[in-house]
């Protein structure tokens, strides 16, 4: 394998910026991978567009990304992985993966009575897409979805930890917590900023699954499996060296874009990266 392949970044993209979620995990879990994020901040949210559209901003996305360079894509949106995937995986000549899957099988995983909840977007739960790979994988799991649209302005809005997050949670789930389920999939990138009170709201007998994780373990086994994987080495762009927070310890470079709003992206970023960006390129996505 050519070194210089590996060395290629990686291409994340999610509706806005719910994907800094699954960006976060793969910072942690692959810190030498250099990294191309795109939030399509302009067109958030995706869960209320049809199929139509959500194909059609994949596939601008994808376009724009390879214009990066990058050696494989991940969708880390659950509507775009919902709605988008198995086209664009056909269309596209390198890897391309979703967060449905990896999410799907850590529930399958985890699960003792085999009942599982899914929370998400419409679209994704319209889409009955997580029902359909568990199904597969555990015949018989019996999974109940519960839309929860108001999530994502939410956490976009910065009022994760503010008591109208807590209104909206019981609003939500109340059902879901009188339910024998014993598992929950937060199947939309924006929930693992609600996790914490959402763990609190349905207690210690309901087991939360965090696709982001999932997803970062998957694509280390992906990339290890095609011999793609960075086991130390950078593009040297200008955005190697962002300045650290955390116990993180990444050697990756990485650059962000977004389809409008760089500063109130930025912003957000930076409270819950484990690295300050330093710029957000705004492009024009129409454009791909």
């Amino acid at each position: 394998m050519n070194i210089n392949k590996k060395t290629d970044p990686i291409g994340v993209f999610d509706s806005g910026v719910g994907g800094l979620t699954v960006t976060r995990e793969i910072m942690r879990q692959l810190p030498n991978e250099n990294m191309v994020y795109f939030g399509d901040t302009a067109r958030v949210p995706y869960g209320s567009k049809s199929k139509d559209n959500i194909i059609r901003y994949s596939r601008q996305i994808i376009r724009f990304l390879q214009t990066k360079q990058v050696k494989a894509i991940v969708i880390a949106c659950n509507t775009a992985s919902a709605l988008a995937l198995d086209v664009v995986k056909e269309e596209t000549d390198i890897p391309v993966m979703g967060v449905i899957a990896p999410g799907a099988a850590a529930a399958v995983r985890v699960t003792r009575n085999q009942k599982i909840g899914v929370i998400g977007t419409e679209a994704t739960i319209r889409s009955h897409m997580y029902s359909k790979v568990m199904e597969e994988m555990m015949p018989g799991v019996e999974v109940i979805g519960k839309p929860c649209p108001l999530f994502v302005p939410i956490v976009e809005e910065g009022f994760a930890k503010h008591h109208i997050a807590e209104e909206v949670i019981d609003y939500y789930l109340a059902s879901m917590k009188e339910s024998d389920i014993d598992t929950m999939i937060l199947g939309c990138t924006h929930y693992p900023l609600l996790r914490s009170r959402i763990m609190k709201y349905l207690g210690d007998g309901i087991e939360l699954v965090n696709p982001a994780y999932e997803t970062a373990m998957e694509l280390r086994k992906l990339l290890k499996g095609m011999d793609l994987l960075n086991e130390g080495g950078s593009r040297g762009k200008e955005t190697k060296g962002e300045e650290q927070k955390g116990p993180a310890c990444a050697n990756g470079s990485y650059e962000f874009y977004v389809s409008d709003t760089a500063d109130k992206f930025k912003q957000f970023a930076n409270s819950i990266l484990p690295y300050d960006i330093r710029t957000t390129q705004r492009i024009n996505i129409e454009e791909y």
